[in-house]
């Protein structure tokens, strides 16, 4: 249960980058997209295998690898960790990116949720900039259309150049349309479709351009598959230390130490400095282009057909998550879970109690008949059984309530507005607003809070919340305030208990 070293990150998914052809013709297609797409279900609906589904982060924490096969070519599907973007800021962008890059990926099927797929055209985008051998799969259809919501899929395929399908993937059938696509791919059917160009502003396209040389002449002197030269020379101008260092392991080559490359990469940063634009703003204009283009197309190819679900989760907005209701909301909630736990536990506790020992009182009787030692019923029944007994009694109830009450503020989709509220608070901490989640839960159980700080991204951020976790106090360490005396036979009944 617990997170290791080898349990999440790039350390446990590193290793698994050494792909298992069946035969030599085998296409490599990666499976990549946000968390909760259902790129899991994707994956075991085209393999047939049983991965596992969860919905944190660097859940997918090796890249899993399986088989699947059509009566054109046979594939090995590889199911990269879940990322929101390949801008590495974490371990599992950074598996993500690299495998993309880097992993010899004849395709790259990115798998969308319709439900929300603006954002998940941020991943799309920058995907397609790397590869253009791309297909989006549009999962959940399912779920949009309880929602009202439309998917024009021709409109999307229209808009961004590459192999659009739409699929539930919890039915196989559903995914005979992606294997088509797959195929087309390969064979090179790709129509006469142009994958889209991310528009970024003047002066970056300009520093871009002075890069674009350079970045095409390492990669041709490679000799190996790689990213596209216009976002090799993109990262360049950011200086992305993890990516150089991908660079030098992958092309053999330091490209910062090329003559022609520095030189170039100089006259971009002047560039850049003339037009009074840093790193930092750089960092934000294409990120903002990114997004920007990425609402421009869902704006385009989404449609809600009743306004009222909208507009609902618009007016629940307002009222938990603004400044002046957020917080009353959400300190009087969980107040009441709070409440409910402690008073209503009492009662299942007391009745547990007195049946489980109950229980023992019989036993004790049963070991004074059978003449049984003293040390025997000492060891076992006052010793194991009295301890199982009180910790059952004690911690069972509160957790049968807290976690099912916990269970339904999730899915009425109420804790990420407690995230995004505490947030800020969080921040200046050096924390993260997630780690209010997990808090929340160690009032249930420690073990379960730090269980469910696999929900932060950064790996950082994740050890903090692990280790204050243990401050919050869990049910366990409230004694049960029981009305009346407990009763207890043990006494009376180790008199009787022969020397």
């Amino acid at each position: 249960m617990g997170l290791t070293v080898n349990s999440t990150g790039k350390g446990a998914a590193d290793r698994e980058l050494i792909i298992r052809k069946p035969s030599r013709d085998a296409k490599v297609v990666a499976l990549a997209g946000n968390p909760n797409v259902g790129k899991s279900t994707v994956f075991n609906g085209l393999t047939g295998l049983n991965q596992h589904t969860g919905n944190w982060p660097g859940k997918t924490v090796a890249n899993a690898q399986g088989l699947c096969s059509t009566n054109r070519h046979s594939y090995v599907l590889v199911d990269i960790p879940g990322t929101y973007s390949l801008m590495a800021h974490s371990a599992e962008e950074e598996v993500a990116r690299n495998f993309i890059c880097f992993g010899g990926a004849d395709e790259v099927v990115v798998v969308c949720d319709a439900t929300c797929l603006e954002r998940n055209l941020n991943l799309v985008l920058q995907t397609i900039e790397i590869c253009d051998r791309v297909i989006v799969c549009v999962n959940l259809l399912d779920e949009a259309k309880r929602k009202h919501i439309r998917v024009d899929l021709d409109e999307l395929e229209s808009r961004l150049g590459v192999p659009v399908v739409g699929a539930v993937a919890r039915d196989r059938r559903s995914l005979d349309s992606l294997l088509a696509a797959m195929d087309d791919v390969a064979d090179g059917k790709g129509g006469n479709r142009t994958p889209v160009v991310i528009s970024y502003p003047e002066e970056v396209e300009q520093a871009v351009a002075l890069l674009m040389p350079a970045a095409a002449d390492m990669i041709k002197r490679s000799g190996r598959k790689g990213p596209s030269a216009k976002w090799l020379a993109l990262k360049l101008l950011e200086g992305d230390e993890s990516l150089l260092k991908e660079l030098e392991e992958a092309f053999g080559t330091d490209i910062t130490k090329n003559d022609a490359a520095a030189a170039a990469l100089e006259e971009a940063y002047t560039l850049l400095k003339e037009k009074g634009m840093d790193r930092n703003v750089l960092k934000d204009k294409i990120v903002s282009a990114i997004v920007r283009q990425a609402e421009d197309i869902g704006k385009a190819s989404v449609q809600c057909g009743e306004r009222r679900y909208q507009g609902m989760d618009k007016k629940l907005d307002t009222i938990l998550t603004s400044r002046r209701t957020g917080y009353p909301v959400m300190i009087a909630l969980l107040a009441f879970v709070l409440w409910l736990t402690i008073t209503g536990a009492n009662y299942p506790s007391q009745l547990l109690s007195g049946w489980l020992f109950w229980i023992q009182d019989r036993l004790m009787e049963l070991c004074v008949h059978m003449q049984v030692p003293g040390w025997i019923t000492g060891m076992f029944i006052q010793g194991v059984y009295r301890v199982l007994a009180w910790v059952v009694s004690v911690m069972l109830p509160p957790m049968a309530i807290f976690f099912p009450l916990f269970t339904l503020l999730e899915d009425a989709g109420y804790l990420p507005r407690v995230a995004y509220n505490l947030d800020k608070p969080f921040k200046r901490c050096c924390a993260c607003g997630k780690q209010a989640l997990s808090m929340c839960m160690g009032f249930g159980c420690n073990a379960a809070g730090i269980v469910g700080c696999r929900i932060i991204d950064s790996p950082r951020e994740r050890l903090i919340a692990m280790l204050t976790n243990n401050f919050v106090p869990c049910n366990g360490r409230f004694p049960p305030p029981y009305k009346g005396k407990q009763k207890c036979s043990s006494a009376l009944t180790m008199k009787k208990q022969p020397n």
